[in-house]
């Protein structure tokens, strides 16, 4: 996977919630994630194509889980190895250009 193959931004913000609710990581609850862990309250639709993207990549794979005594069956996601090495991969890409960076802060801008 070159750099340029890798997750931008929110592609990984979704990978990673869908990581944190695995193995239950269905549409609402990735939402649900997003919303408590970032505060950004990201459209369903916006959601569900991003998903549908990273699944024709590969990062993630669906699988329908049966409903509770009778209730509605749910596509839920899982992170696919190849999905965990993209992000780390980028993370890895993020540690390496935040290592000596020294950001002045506001008390020291004055």
């Amino acid at each position: 996977m070159s750099q340029r193959d890798l997750p931008g931004q929110f592609e990984q913000m979704v990978l990673l919630a869908v990581a944190r609710r695995a193995p239950r990581a269905h549409g609402m609850a990735i939402h649900d994630e997003l919303l408590t862990v970032t505060g950004r309250d990201v459209s369903i639709p916006a959601l569900y194509v991003t998903l549908s993207r990273l699944e024709k990549k590969g990062l993630v794979s669906a699988g329908v889980e049966a409903g509770d005594e009778g209730g509605r069956s749910r596509k839920c996601y899982r992170l696919e190895p190849s999905g965990a090495e993209a992000l780390t991969k980028s993370r890895a890409l993020l540690d390496d250009l935040w290592d000596g960076v020294d950001l002045p802060t506001e008390s020291a801008a004055k």
